[in-house]
C-alpha cells in the first residue's frame, strides 16, 4: 500500500513539474495623480497620467483596452499608448497637455459650472504573451482587469492675475504714464 501511495505521489509531482506556473502573474496600474482627483476652471484641460508595472518574471504585458466612464460638461481624449511591457519592465507617463502624453485628458466646456464632476472608473485590459508580441511571441491567456477611480471637477477662475500678466500690465500703464507726460510737455 505504502508502495502505491508513494507512486502515486511522486507521478503527481512530476505532472505539476511540467505544468506552467501556478501562481497568477500580476501587474499594478494607477494613475498620475495617485487620488485620482484632477481640476481646473471652465475652458482649460485636465488630465491624468499614469504608471504601469509588469510584475512577472517571465511573461510579457500586452495592455489591449482601456475604457473611461461617461464625461459630462467637457471633451474628453484617450492619451494612452498602450504599451508592451517586458518581464519585470515598468513605465511611467505623466499628464501632459503640450505633448499629448498621458492617459486621459477632458477639456472643459467654457459653461461649465463651478463645482460640476465627473466621477468614474478607468478600466485597463491586458493580455499575458510568452514573449515579444512584436517578435514571435505568442499569447498565453487574459490578464485580469485593473479598475482605478478617478475624478474632475470644475472649479473657480483666479481672481488674481499671473505674474507675467500682472508684469504686462505694468509696462503698459508704465509706457502711457510716460506718453502722456511727454504729450503734456510738448503743450
Amino acid at each position: 500500500m505504502r508502495k502505491r501511495w508513494g507512486w502515486m505521489v511522486a507521478a503527481g509531482l512530476a505532472f505539476l513539474a511540467n505544468l506552467p506556473s501556478l501562481q497568477a502573474d500580476t501587474y499594478s496600474f494607477s494613475l498620475i495623480p495617485p487620488s485620482g482627483n484632477v481640476a481646473g476652471p471652465a475652458g482649460s484641460t485636465v488630465g491624468w497620467g499614469y504608471s504601469l508595472d509588469n510584475e512577472s518574471v517571465s511573461d510579457w504585458l500586452v495592455t489591449s483596452d482601456l475604457q473611461a466612464g461617461t464625461f459630462l460638461e467637457g471633451a474628453p481624449n484617450s492619451l494612452f499608448d498602450f504599451p508592451d511591457l517586458g518581464p519585470g519592465q515598468s513605465v511611467t507617463v505623466p499628464f501632459d497637455p503640450v505633448a499629448s502624453t498621458g492617459l486621459y485628458e477632458l477639456t472643459w466646456d467654457g459653461s461649465a459650472v463651478v463645482g460640476f464632476t465627473n466621477a468614474g472608473t478607468f478600466q485597463l485590459d491586458a493580455e499575458w504573451w510568452n514573449g515579444d508580441p512584436l517578435n514571435g511571441g505568442t499569447y498565453i491567456a487574459d490578464a485580469p482587469a485593473t479598475d482605478v477611480d478617478y475624478s474632475a471637477v470644475v472649479t473657480a477662475t483666479s481672481a488674481v492675475p499671473e505674474p507675467s500678466s500682472l508684469a504686462l500690465c505694468l509696462v503698459v500703464l508704465g509706457g502711457l504714464v510716460v506718453s502722456l507726460r511727454e504729450r503734456n510737455q510738448i503743450r
